[in-house]
């Protein structure tokens, strides 16, 4: 890469960083989303290449990550739940599907 290309390359990701700025996109929340799926991605691999102690170790450390991510998601299911099995005690009698 000479010297012209290097500095397209940086113009054009530092005129893309301002424009995600301008538009409200904070850069570290969306690479903080990308990062778990990154470190699973990379266990898969390493898992595929018989180094299944590595591969599992990132697998859960990315697994553990998501779950941190979704965790107002699972909370919403959760309390859906709840409410569902509350009325269904009010209701009483005999369930139909």
């Amino acid at each position: 890469m000479n010297g012209k290309s290097a500095l397209g390359v940086l113009l054009i990701i530092v005129g893309g960083l301002a424009a995600l700025n301008f538009l409200n996109i904070d850069f570290g929340r969306i690479i903080g989303f990308l990062i778990p799926f990154i470190l699973i991605g990379f266990g898969i691999v390493g898992w595929m290449y018989k180094k299944k102690l590595i591969g599992g170790i990132l697998i859960a450390l990315g697994a553990i990550m998501v779950l941190g991510k979704l965790g107002g998601l699972l909370m919403l299911l959760l309390a859906i739940g709840l409410v569902v099995a509350g009325v269904s005690l009010f209701k009483g009698g005999k369930r139909t599907y």
